[in-house]
């Protein structure tokens, strides 16, 4: 994974690249590997570690309250891991990451947005993960509200990655990402990622089109890499985000990464 003219060492040998997983999940939330191994499966493919549970009302294993959040800061920070990434991964949808103080949100090196549930013009909410649309509502005209409400995420939520950004509800993941996203749709997605600093997660769980990622890239958006593993098998595997950055022109060292780049967070609180 040493990335092409990388520097040399003192020794001589040339400086080897690992990437950082920035998006993974433990048994804080739904994840299976407690944190410290799960920064050890990470290690064990050459990738940085990062610990992004879920904070959040909506899902069920989850950091659900302030009370939980402290807990949760405390107890990765108690690992002394001078390497590993600290964030967390907040629903838009869900009110949790408003009710959150400064004082704590500034103790994450990165935070992450995802759009779990997208609201319709009448009000009523529509979730990645529900089995039917609701009656009446087309792929087009669902689609045109799920790129509002991408609007809405990144103009509200002051975050630093948009998680999985072509995650769609479960009837129209069978429909083909570069029919549902068209270009236009893209485009203002892009845009609005563009306008707010926020990097555009390259995922192996719900992986984007090629397109989607180039224009991205072309806009200067820039592109983290997340496994959105929950089990040992799944965490730190980057090798098709690396390779997906890559082919659409990234410099490894221009991937998004929470101990050199910062937060928009703590940026805003200085």
């Amino acid at each position: 994974m040493s990335e092409g003219g990388a520097s040399r060492t003192g020794t001589g040998s040339r400086a080897v690249f690992r990437p950082r997983d920035c998006h993974a999940h433990t048994t804080f939330s739904d994840g299976d590997l407690a944190p410290a191994d799960a920064a050890l499966a990470a290690r064990a493919r050459q990738v940085r570690p990062a610990i992004s549970d879920h904070v959040s009302g909506d899902v069920a294993r989850s950091v659900r309250d302030l009370a939980g959040v402290r807990r949760y800061l405390r107890a990765l920070e108690a690992l002394a891991d001078a390497d590993l990434a600290i964030g967390a991964e907040f629903c838009w949808h869900d009110p949790l990451w408003r009710e959150i103080p400064l004082a704590l949100l500034t103790r994450f090196t990165h935070t992450i947005g995802s759009l779990h549930a997208i609201v319709l013009p009448g009000g009523s909410q529509v979730h990645m993960f529900q089995q039917r649309l609701p009656e009446g509502l087309g792929r087009e005209a669902y689609m045109d509200a799920h790129v509002a409400g991408f609007e809405r995420l990144t103009s509200e939520m002051t975050v630093d990655i948009f998680a999985h950004p072509t995650l769609l509800p479960l009837p129209l993941r069978e429909v083909p990402l570069e029919e549902l996203w068209t270009e236009e749709r893209e485009e203002r997605a892009v845009r609005a990622l563009a306008s707010r600093g926020i990097a555009f997660e390259v995922s192996n769980r719900y992986r984007p089109h090629e397109r989607f990622v180039r224009r991205a890239v072309q806009a200067g958006v820039r592109i983290s890499l997340g496994s959105d593993g929950h089990a040992a098998e799944h965490v730190g595997d980057l090798a098709w985000p690396l390779e997906a950055a890559r082919a659409a022109g990234v410099r490894d060292s221009d991937l998004y990464e929470p101990l050199t780049h910062g937060s928009r967070i703590l940026r805003r609180a200085g």
